[in-house]
């Protein structure tokens, strides 16, 4: 247990204070900001013990960051995943943070005596820690869902003098402001990041932000594509077609988001996957096998997921995919006032066709000569093919049985599948449809300043 006195030096908070807002204009994330601000207000002589703190993210995977501090330990970090529906209210209506939202409170203080209070679970866990008193508090942003709330927590005797208080205040509204640079900064990213690819946002945050720019590299290519589209548009609802499109897309084209694979772009109901490498043999077969990896995973969720979908009476999806090595061209083009990062060039042009000729050679999958030679394995010649737009013909081939069956080297841990934190169970319980409506009440309030957990 720490002890300390009730003055807090006015001028040290003033560098804390100038340190945030530094630290914030010179592009540091969320988590330098939160430890620098509890190590420095700990030097500065404030005792805090622990914190907490959490910031809503317009992120398509998670909707908030969480940070965890206490003195002296590694500060835990969590990022709550998007909503499930099948999450009981009770944590979270017993929560700190639902008090706050349900009553329209800025602030909450409790000490906790020797006897640990039950007014909250998590006051249980805190005095285990030897906590003596503790600060919850919600900081909104301007923009809707936006927002900021956590709580100080101090293990000295005393727990918190007013001098104490006034500083934490203090500090609140400008580690808000400093949070809302960071989360800014990290939201142009985020967006860049998803709807362009990460390689390609990279290079647009970089400056390369003019019509024209861009530039050549070599690498392993992969076209995916549904099969009958169409008339599962046709025969279904808008929304349970997209829905299907996006099933499909997390059993197809997640394998090739990794591993030294990118999605550079999804056309439609197809993508387009590179895997970049030099024209050296050894990075030239690393990509590729990088690739045909992904390939078999692919082919495994696929088998996965119509095994579901036959299990719901509906129809199975069918897919192609080709293969391919060249050199692909990205960069901005289209208007001088409206640009799109593209790929294009004639190995783009190549790998679409392979992948069309899946149709005719009624396999799922099809690769060229020049990438079976870096791939190894054992492959089925299908002969020569004139592509479409190609002046010659290509050699092509489809995989055996044995080459197209998962191995386990191959199997990867889907994020989305690891098991689940209490703080995202929570977070997921905001958004649920089985609260009451009292508690619906009091979670739409919440939900426009942030979703957290209930650890506090």
């Amino acid at each position: 247990m720490s002890e300390a006195g009730t003055e807090i030096s006015e001028t040290l908070m003033d560098r804390v204070v100038a340190w945030m807002r530094q630290t914030a204009l010179q592009g540091g994330d969320l988590r330098t900001i939160v430890v620098g601000t509890c190590e420095r207000l700990t030097a500065a002589g404030l005792p805090l013990a622990r914190a907490h703190l959490s910031f809503s993210m317009l992120h398509p995977l998670y909707d908030a960051s969480s940070f965890t501090w206490r003195r002296g330990a590694e500060i835990q970090t969590q990022d709550f995943a998007n909503i499930r529906d099948d999450i009981k209210p009770e944590t979270f209506a017993a929560s700190p943070y639902y008090y706050l939202m349900k009553n329209d409170l800025d602030h909450l203080r409790r000490r906790l005596s020797d006897t640990a209070s039950t007014e909250f679970p998590i006051f249980k866990d805190l005095h285990e820690l030897g906590i003596t008193d503790y600060l919850a508090f919600v900081q909104s942003f301007e923009e809707p869902n936006r927002g900021m709330l956590g709580s100080w927590a101090t293990d000295a005797k005393s727990g918190f003098s007013d001098d104490m208080i006034k500083a934490l205040l203090r500090i609140e509204g400008n580690l808000a402001m400093a949070a809302r640079i960071a989360v800014l900064g990290q939201l142009a990213e985020n967006m860049l990041t998803t709807y362009i690819g990460g390689d390609a946002g990279k290079r647009v945050l970089s400056g390369q932000i003019r019509r024209g720019d861009g530039e050549t590299v070599r690498a392993m290519l992969v076209m995916g594509d549904m099969r009958g589209s169409t008339h599962l548009a046709e025969g279904n609802s808008r929304q349970t077609f997209i829905d299907t499109l996006n099933d499909f897309f997390d059993a197809i084209a997640l394998p090739f988001n990794r591993n030294g694979g990118e999605i550079l772009s999804f056309i439609g109901d197809g993508f387009l996957a590179v895997y970049p490498c030099d024209r050296h043999r050894v990075p030239s077969e690393l990509a590729a096998k990088a690739a045909m990896a992904a390939v078999r995973q692919a082919n495994a969720r696929m088998s996965a997921l119509n095994a579901s979908r036959t299990h719901l009476g509906l129809d199975p999806i069918g897919f192609g995919l080709g293969l391919h090595v060249g050199n692909v061209m990205y960069g901005n083009v289209g208007l001088k006032n409206r640009l799109a990062f593209s790929a294009f060039g004639a190995s783009v042009n190549e790998v679409q066709r392979l992948e069309g000729l899946t149709k005719k050679l009624q396999s799922p999958v099809v690769a060229s000569e020049e990438f079976v030679k870096y791939c190894g394995g054992d492959w089925i010649s299908r002969g020569e093919e004139q592509l479409r737009g190609i002046d010659h013909k290509v050699s092509v081939y489809v995989p055996s049985a044995s080459n197209i069956e998962l191995k386990a080297s191959d199997a990867f841990v889907d994020s989305a599948h690891k098991p689940r934190s209490d703080a995202e169970e929570v977070m997921d319980l905001i958004q649920s449809s089985r609260l009451t409506q009292k508690d619906a009440a009091g979670a739409r309030k919440l939900t426009n300043h942030l979703i957290t957990n209930s650890t506090s």
